[in-house]
């Protein structure tokens, strides 16, 4: 990563990038893939779909960066654009299922498992996984703003803009989501 272009906004790198500089779409990478990687994992507790999810979230803005508008928030677009992609990967993974119910057991072996993942299963302290099973029960609604605010430390602004909402109505969803965990949490 060179020096002058580590320093410049996201923005400019978005404006580099599209002008085909070399180096500058590594930049954006480099910047935004671990928060990318935190928001990911927090949805789907696997850490290798999360990795996975990671790298088709940054090739699916790859291709879409002529569509992204330099004054917004780069963080806010590649959250949404990762939520999709996390949205994409629960439906397939329903859709496993299901035909995991309906086909016959000789047909199972052919079918990806996709329980979580030993390093979940690993985290031995109580109180941290009866919040994590709290914040899963969540509907998406309340879960995806609570984490993009708390977790990813994104504003309520670009919380609001990559889901979609106006910020009141963010504000809402993140306490009505402190509640929730509040009361499902002794």
């Amino acid at each position: 990563m060179s020096r002058d272009l580590a320093g410049l906004a996201d923005g400019d790198l978005v404006a580099l990038a599209r002008s085909g500089r070399p180096g500058a779409y590594a930049v954006i990478v480099t910047r935004h893939k671990t928060a990318l990687y935190r928001l990911i994992l927090a949805h789907v507790r696997d850490a290798d779909e999360a990795l996975d999810l990671v790298q088709e979230s940054f090739v699916a803005a790859h291709g879409a960066l002529a569509r992204f508008d330099e004054t917004r928030s780069l963080r806010a677009w590649l959250s949404r654009i990762a939520l999709n992609k996390c949205r994409d990967w629960a439906r397939r993974r329903r859709v496993r299922a299901m035909l995991a119910r309906v086909l016959p057991v000789e047909a199972a072996a052919e079918i990806a498992d996709d329980r979580v993942g030993g390093e979940a299963a690993a985290i031995d302290r109580d109180s941290l996984t009866r919040t994590l099973a709290a914040l899963d029960r969540l509907p998406d609604a309340l879960r995806v703003p609570l984490i993009l605010c708390t977790i990813e430390g994104l504003s309520q602004a670009e919380a609001a803009e990559a889901l979609g909402l106006s910020g009141k109505a963010v504000e809402l969803r993140i306490r009505r989501a402190r509640a929730a965990l509040r009361d499902a949490i002794p």
